[in-house]
């Protein structure tokens, strides 16, 4: 029910008022507005798929929904023009069955699932005048426009060469003021004397331009530096563990960042080498921060300078500069001060390095579709979108409807409702209930005062560029697409409908309210068993590796950043599940304590891991907290959805 907060997203802003609006602007003066109205649907869909990050990954995240779309209003428009009621809602809810089941992979397979079930809704409950060649290629149009935005414009203020990060000073060395002795296990002092090599020369100063290519994947590999530097702030505090999370959430965002989809295999421009290089050169860190969070001991102020200053290079696109060396007085210690020299050493000449991730299989995607959380996702949303559908058509075929005879807008709103990664059922529903009302309304006052069409180009381009802003809140987000898809059926021909919009909105709540909590076959908080069950084998496998061992860091930061992806994972999960009411909450309970205790197993392997690499061997109290780690969570898996507590 809480509103994200943050800068106002200026550069989507003004992608969604140059997408739907001008489209369907450019489809009137054509005289075509039937397919306008579908490429403007395409691009409101692909706008709130939209989101922040790089311009690599917004190819996958906007470009397999709108794909899954084009596939769904085939369908639709197919089976509603050649089957009957019956008929119609077995097909619609059997793809609500494989939207629902491919939506527990992962985001953007959510999206995906969510497309395809709207725009087979659209295309059976909102018959176009045009042929189904015609109005699939609109909407791959309208998708690709928005799409196109996205890559080719620039973001706002996206310079490189930031004069005020590392200005030129050449090749790291560190800071006078805080030089190590070689010894690298004394215990060094701030040494006041001056540094007697001679300073070095500037070396080249990059070029300040306009370069936005790579601002996303900047802008999140600078966060993890920060993260690290808000980390090393916090150890021996009470916050250190959320800002352990908060790291995770970085190195996760900055891996999804360089990672996306490619032409090429690997990175093939020197730039994009350089990120590469600099991400990979933030693990490092980012293992001995957290050793040092573990040890719940302060660390030096001017431990956290050094990537902070790092951070302001990667944003700058500049040099490192001097950085400060911490205190060598410790194993964590002696790491970060190791990372934090290979890191400056290698931010200027990047050679791409691997992004330490894995590709699941298909199998393993098969697998996810197929287990205890997809079956119930899928059985959930099938169930959902069936019983819309049906009714939908029952009230169409009854004449319920009135003078409008298109009846999309019941399983459209189903379908958004009952996605269990959206939030909390019921306030999904408060909240969709309240934002159909008030854009209804709205709507019904624009409609009387704005001229046609040219007045609903407008609303609908205003509304275009208001998406991103409302996407923080569920209620906001849904006012402003309820405006705009009226708006735009208004314009394809259908007279106004505020009215039956809000009855077919509450209808819609009602149905989701009662199937959504209806007892269904199987164990209940599948979604939040299977979360729970990856983040433990991915620790387990982090865990004997380390204790194995082997000298393959590389292999150990991919099951490191496994093991830490799966635990945020199934830490949302289960607080999304903890926010249902008691008769779906109680299926999850339990959960929270088994994340709790994976997710001080792997902090503890990861201190172990650190300790190892400088000495070869573990202290009683490493051995000691593994041992009861590994106990407790003996005892408590498998205790998911009984008790909260131990008996």
């Amino acid at each position: 029910m809480r509103a994200q907060r943050g800068p106002v997203p200026w550069a989507a802003v003004t992608r969604g008022a140059l997408a739907a609006g001008p489209l369907l602007l450019a489809a009137l003066l054509a005289g075509r507005a039937s397919l306008g109205v579908v490429a403007a649907i395409a691009a409101m869909l692909a706008g709130i798929n939209d989101r922040p990050g790089s311009r690599r990954t917004s190819v996958r995240r906007i470009g397999v929904p709108a794909l899954a779309g084009a596939v769904g209003l085939l369908v639709g428009s197919y089976a509603g023009a050649h089957l009957g009621a019956f008929a119609l809602t077995l097909v619609l809810t059997g793809l609500g069955l494989v939207g629902g089941g491919i939506s527990a992979i992962g985001p953007v397979a959510s999206g995906t699932g969510t497309q395809l079930l709207v725009t087979s809704a659209v295309g059976a409950g909102m018959p176009l005048p045009d042929p189904v060649w015609q109005t699939v290629p609109a909407f791959l149009a309208g998708a690709g426009w928005l799409l196109a935005l996205r890559l080719l414009l620039p973001t706002p203020v996206s310079r490189t060469g930031d004069p005020r990060a590392g200005r030129g000073r050449g090749p790291y060395r560190p800071d006078s003021r805080f030089a190590p002795r070689p010894d690298k296990r004394s215990d060094p002092r701030p040494d006041p004397r001056p540094d007697p090599r001679p300073e070095p020369r500037p070396g080249p100063r990059p070029d300040v331009r306009l370069d936005f290519r790579f601002d996303g994947e900047r802008a999140a590999v600078a966060e993890v530096y920060d993260a690290v530097a808000a980390l090393l702030d916090a150890a021996g505090t009470e916050h250190a563990g959320a800002r352990r999370a908060a790291l995770t959430a970085a190195l996760d965002h900055a891996q999804d960042a360089l990672a996306g989809p490619r032409l090429r295999r690997h990175p093939s421009s020197a730039a994009e080498r350089r990120l590469h290089a600099q991400y990979a050169a933030a693990l490092p860190l980012g293992e001995a921060a957290t050793a040092l969070a573990w040890a719940e001991r302060t660390v030096p102020k001017r431990a956290a300078e050094g990537p902070r200053r790092l951070a302001a290079a990667v944003r700058g696109n500049s040099l490192a500069g001097p950085l400060p060396a911490p205190a060598r007085t410790d194993p964590a210690l002696r790491a970060l001060d190791a990372a934090l020299l290979h890191a400056a050493e290698v931010f200027d000449r990047g050679r791409a390095p691997d992004l330490h991730t894995r590709r699941r299989s298909v199998a393993a995607l098969v697998r996810t579709v197929l287990g205890a959380g997809g079956r119930e996702y899928a059985l959930r949303a099938g169930l959902c979108f069936g019983a819309a559908v049906a009714t939908a058509q029952a009230l169409h075929h009854g004449h319920w409807y009135g003078a409008h005879q298109h009846w999309y807008w019941l399983p459209a709103t189903a379908v958004f409702l009952v996605k269990p990664d959206l939030g909390p059922l019921v306030s999904r529903v408060l909240c969709r209930a309240a934002g159909t009302v008030l854009g209804a309304l709205l709507f019904a006052g624009f409609a009387a005062v704005l001229p046609r069409p040219e007045g609903l180009v407008v609303l609908v381009a205003v509304c275009g560029a208001l998406v991103p802003v409302a996407a923080r809140h569920f209620a906001a987000q849904t006012t402003v697409v309820t405006v705009l898809v009226l708006a735009l059926v208004m314009v394809g021909g259908e007279p106004q409908a505020s009215a039956g919009r809000i009855g077919e909105t509450l209808l819609a709540c009602a149905i989701v309210l009662i199937v959504g909590h209806l007892p269904v076959p199987g164990q209940r908080g599948g979604g939040v068993r299977a979360r729970i069950d990856a983040a433990d084998a991915a620790a387990q496998a982090y865990l004997v590796h380390v204790l194995g061992e082997s000298d393959d860091r590389a292999a150990r930061w991919t099951l490191r950043r496994e093991a830490y992806r799966t635990l945020a994972e199934a830490r949302a999960a289960i607080a999304r599940a903890a926010a249902e009411l008691p008769a779906l909450a109680r299926h999850s309970a339990g959960a929270d304590e088994v994340a709790a205790v994976l997710e001080r197993l792997v902090d503890t392997t990861t201190a172990c891991a650190v300790h190892l690499d400088d000495t070869g061997r573990l202290t009683p109290r490493h051995t000691e907290r593994l041992a009861a780690l590994r106990d407790e969570l003996a005892t408590r898996r498998g205790r998911v959805g009984r008790s909260r507590t131990l008996a």
